[in-house]
């Protein structure tokens, strides 16, 4: 009879929780140097956080994107940017907040219009202001901070208390990081990104509880065996599971990466980072938490040593 492509053997049993230690110092570290970074870097909002205009245009005759840079350069409006996106005609424009409110914003957006001309069309103007960025800024960091606070409440109900305080750990261990990484790197910081994070928490927050019921199972199933040997033997099971999950939406994030265009580049790039950080915090935080806080049964009993 036909058997499935195995691409971890049945047999396999790696310690995990052997270096337990050493990927707690490792994300302690990284956690440390994302919030520095963020503390001395901050992050590179977008229009949607600062406020200013963004106009999405198509070039119709044999305009060049320097000609473009050019004829917007000489209106003295700020900072201005310039960059191709999609096909080779389409280009995003994006004004920096004018000093004079809504008002100033619309008039910086004609002054473009008039010298961009005709051979552009213009597809798209979208105007934030400052209140508009303000609140999106605080809905933004609302919706981190329930989706956490839910993740709490479901894993405490499903599982036990233990169980949920690793997962919020995780979770946080993975927002910071990721945040950190998109500070040190500049990438633009906006509502798309935000939809990335609240991926990533629901991606790993997946993986995390696929691994915790799977540590409950064999809890119910080897009542005398050590905790720790326990949580090695579940992460085992679950390890083909996670791997081939995390590298299909890698390869799909891959390729929305290279070719689906720099609107959604930020987005995409986040997500890679993220999954990345997700695998591996549901491994060496999520499921070494449980040991560092017992569960309800590990805590009748003397603690057991990891096996090597």
């Amino acid at each position: 009879m036909f058997q499935g492509i195995r691409f971890i053997p049945d047999d396999t049993d790696l310690p995990f929780m052997l270096y337990s230690r050493f990927g707690f110092l490792l994300s302690g570290f990284f956690c440390v140097a994302a919030f520095l970074v963020f503390l001395f870097n901050g992050l590179n909002y977008g229009i949607d956080f600062k406020g200013g205009t963004l106009i999405e245009v198509r070039t119709l005759g044999n305009v060049n994107i320097g000609d473009l840079r050019s004829r917007i350069g000489g209106l003295d409006l700020g900072e201005t940017e310039l960059q191709e996106f999609g096909a080779p005609n389409d280009i995003l424009i994006r004004l920096e907040t004018q000093s004079g409110g809504e008002v100033a914003q619309t008039a910086a957006v004609d002054q473009v219009t008039k010298a961009l001309g005709k051979d552009v069309e213009i597809r798209r103007v979208e105007l934030v202001g400052p209140k508009v960025s303000g609140e999106l800024t605080q809905g933004g960091i609302i919706a981190v901070i329930a989706a956490v606070i839910l993740v709490l409440i479901y894993i405490w109900f499903r599982f036990e208390w233990q169980f949920g305080v690793g997962a919020v750990a995780s979770l946080l261990h993975d927002v910071i990081i990721t945040i950190g990484v998109l500070s040190a790197l500049r990438i633009e910081f906006n509502l798309n990104t935000i939809a990335a994070i609240l991926t990533i928490i629901g991606y790993s927050l997946n993986d995390t509880v696929v691994i915790y019921d799977r540590i409950r199972e064999y809890l119910r199933k080897f009542k005398k065996k050590p905790f720790v040997n326990v949580i090695n033997e579940a992460l085992n099971a679950t390890l083909a599971r996670t791997i081939i999950t995390g590298t299909s939406t890698l390869i799909a994030l891959l390729a929305l990466y290279v070719w689906g265009g720099e609107v959604i580049r930020g987005f995409t790039f986040t997500m890679i980072f993220g999954v990345l950080i997700g695998t591996y915090s549901s491994v060496f935080v999520a499921a070494p938490a449980l040991i560092l806080l017992g569960s309800v049964r590990d805590t009748k009993r003397e603690p057991a040593k990891a096996s090597p």
